[in-house]
């Protein structure tokens, strides 16, 4: 088996980031703060996480904040759930929790908690699991769990449960590995594995290895790599 080429990899990585002129990057500049995230987590896991400017990252982090106390994507965009939560694993990744202010932060998350105990991404009010999974996941890292209605939300996601074992987006949506996850993930942390059916859900994760021994999202549709993390 081959070795990891490791410093390869950071300086793909680092490269990625000064590219930021580049069609790619403009297109995607609202995702910035995902991107941001998933290549300084990578960077963490090879050990490599000392060859970037921590103040550069941290600096930019808090200046996609707004007033409602949420994080965009990037500086000018609109706040977002899904991007608040990765401001929050950068900081934390880098150590700097405590330049939050977990109360502005943990307002506007309880804000979006629906009456149903759904969660909408924004202020829009699109409505997913997996902005259930956010939630919690956010607030768990801020130890402000218990700031929203954590039975309410328990029970919205369980909502989503099908008949196969597995979870959906919404009430009646398609089981998929990826909604799974965000829900299984959400239930640990609340402290409710206890509520998922574990042999009819594990049956259903196994049914999603194909023969060439990838793992796809949901039947009858090709294997990905992505879900070979998620399972």
């Amino acid at each position: 088996m081959g070795e990891l080429v490791t410093e390869k990899h950071v300086r793909y990585i680092l490269a990625a980031e000064k590219r930021k002129d580049d069609f790619e990057s403009v297109v995607m500049e609202h995702l910035r703060m995902n991107g941001v995230y998933w290549g300084l987590t990578t960077l963490d896991l090879l050990g490599k996480l000392d060859t970037v400017d921590v103040n550069e990252f941290v600096s930019w982090v808090m200046s996609c904040q707004h007033e409602s106390g949420g994080f965009s994507g990037n500086i000018g965009h609109d706040p977002h759930i899904l991007y608040t939560l990765s401001a929050v694993q950068v900081l934390a990744l880098f150590n700097k929790l405590d330049i939050i202010d977990v109360d502005k932060v943990t307002k506007y998350i309880v804000s979006l908690q629906n009456e149903d105990g759904s969660f909408s991404g924004d202020i829009w009010g699109e409505v997913d699991t997996r902005f259930s999974y956010i939630a919690i996941s956010c607030l768990s890292i801020l130890h402000c769990l218990d700031k929203i209605n954590v039975e309410k939300a328990v029970k919205y996601i369980l909502s989503c449960k099908n008949m196969d074992g597995g979870f959906g987006c919404t009430p009646g949506g398609e089981s998929h590995a990826g909604q799974i996850f965000c829900c299984v993930g959400a239930l640990a942390i609340t402290g409710s594995l206890d509520l998922v059916d574990k042999d009819l859900l594990g049956w259903w994760l196994c049914e999603r290895q194909v023969k060439s021994g990838g793992l796809n999202g949901r039947p009858e549709k090709l294997p990905d790599v992505c879900y070979s993390w998620l399972f």
